[in-house]
């Protein structure tokens, strides 16, 4: 059974009633900066187990009756096809299977902003393509004296240039499909406008990670750290609230080295001191409802070490600088850890030394470790699913799930019908033959519903895998990691 550590009912509990706090602070009016992911939030349920990774989305929908949501999206990022890693998908596209994922759960999305726009053809086309489905959209562009001129920010020439978003809900939720979309500007233009329409409305911000009220140095704002390498990311002890309230607290630098900055702006809209501290801005209640402080400790240290495996492969693939490498390889050093941590690493070399064969280790509940082979017409990855289900459903070592009567004709529409010049049959392929062989198989049938609890298992790889293969490995809740070392010499990725 998959051991849990974090509560989930409590969680939504006590945030949304800090949430509907501070929207009484403000008038009945909050515009809530809404960081991190809505959907899938794969890095917070894997350094805190049991954490729902559309928890946000559950939490959103309890407020759903007082909430509209606004998404802010970077003209740059458009322009530029950014992708989030974990899904492989494109910044524009995983935009819009959020906002339709949201409507399916009867979430209001009033809006959409282009943010950082200056013409960018790509974001204007985006732009098309969204009006003809009815959308509302609006562009954002560079907010004129920003950041040091607050004068000239809080004017008609600076968030006065943006147009203004009439909105209807007390709960204003601005969110993005990712970092830097330009949401703290968009709900400080919104500000701007709606003090000028005599609507006291007031801001606050929604952040999982660094969780203010856990050490700075504890594995899971370290693990924070290490997600964001590539953005120069760093934890630090917030001064500001310390000076006022004598309590330390953790924030990240950037929000640390823009609070003067947004004080001022604050101040000047509003015409009060909002906040004394980056801390106070936030309405982050993850540390209450953690209920195993030693597994989510684990659980952290874990993903430390698969960020600085990940570092090492992107960096091989070309995709990261070797100061992100550095920067996660320093982090895991700040805790004594090492690769080996994962126990299906130093497996994974060892079967491979012993067996001559590039492979896949994972590591099961019970701490039995499975492998597959890249050998004869399975890819390793598809070979360490058959075997792991095969285990779990406790069927005999000689037994093929699946017979090659059912895998050799997709090799052969691979091969001579498809031209593929790769007869090795993907994860994909082999879950679609065991889905088929379930139907007339019962062992297949019985292997085939063993596939939920693959779900949060550790696996690694002897090479990198293709962006396919990881893909659907994460599918299926498996945290691969992969050694820097690509299987062959081929260029192009089949």
């Amino acid at each position: 059974m998959k051991q849990i550590g974090f509560d989930n009912e409590l969680y939504i509990k006590l945030q949304s009633e800090k949430i509907l706090e501070h929207i009484k602070m403000f008038n009945n009016k909050l515009y809530l900066e809404f960081g991190g992911k809505l959907f899938d939030d794969l890095h917070a349920s894997r350094v805190l187990p049991g954490f729902d990774p559309n928890i946000k989305t559950k939490l959103l929908v309890k407020l759903k009756d007082k909430a509209e949501i606004i998404f802010c999206i970077s003209a740059n990022d458009i322009e530029k096809n950014k992708i989030r890693a974990d899904l492989g998908l494109s910044y524009d596209n995983e935009m819009l299977r959020i906002i339709d994922n949201l409507r399916q759960l009867g979430l209001y999305v009033s809006s959409i902003i282009i943010t950082l726009y200056k013409g960018q053809s790509s974001a204007t086309k985006f732009a098309q393509k969204l009006e003809q489905h009815g959308e509302k959209v609006y562009f954002h562009r560079y907010t004129k004296g920003y950041p040091n001129d607050v004068d000239v920010i809080v004017s008609d020439e600076g968030y006065g240039a943006n147009p203004y978003i009439e909105t209807t809900r007390p709960l204003v939720v601005v969110t993005a499909p990712g970092p830097s979309s330009g949401k703290l500007a968009t709900c400080l233009s919104q500000l701007y406008h709606d003090y000028k329409h005599g609507i006291k409305a007031g801001y606050a911000k929604f952040e999982t990670f660094p969780v203010w009220n856990l050490p700075l140095k504890h594995p899971v704002n370290i693990a924070y750290e290490s997600a964001t390498a590539d953005l120069k990311d760093t934890n630090q002890i917030d001064p500001y609230h310390f000076n006022a309230y004598g309590v330390l607290s953790v924030n990240y630098n950037r929000d640390i080295e823009v609070f003067p900055i947004l004080k001022n702006i604050l101040k000047k809209i509003t015409g009060k001191d909002v906040y004394k501290s980056p801390t106070d801005m936030g309405v982050n209640m993850v540390a209450s409802a953690i209920t195993d402080e030693k597994l989510v400790e684990e659980s952290a240290k874990k993903e430390i070490v698969r960020r600085y495996i990940k570092a090492e492969c992107d960096y091989k693939k070309g995709q990261a600088t070797s100061d992100t490498v550095e920067r996660t390889r320093y982090l895991m050093s700040e805790l004594s850890l090492s690769p080996d941590y994962l126990h299906v690493v130093g497996a994974s070399k060892e079967i491979s030394k012993a067996s001559g064969y590039p492979c896949v280790a994972l590591e099961l509940p019970n701490g039995t470790i499975v492998s597959g082979k890249n050998k004869k017409i399975v890819s390793a990855s598809g070979a360490v699913v058959l075997n792991a289900l095969r285990l779990l459903s406790g069927l005999d070592d000689d037994f093929d799930i699946i017979s090659d009567d059912i895998l050799m004709p997709i090799v052969n529409l691979r091969t001579n019908y498809l031209h593929s010049k790769c007869g090795v049959l993907k994860l994909d392929d082999i879950l679609i033959a065991l889905a088929i062989s379930s139907h007339s198989n019962p062992k297949a049938k019985k292997a085939i519903k063993k596939l939920p609890e693959l779900n949060g298992l550790e696996a690694h790889c002897t090479y990198i895998l293709s962006t396919a293969e990881e893909q659907s490995l994460k599918k299926l809740g498996i945290n691969i990691t992969c050694e820097p070392v690509f299987l062959n010499n081929n260029l192009y990725e089949l």
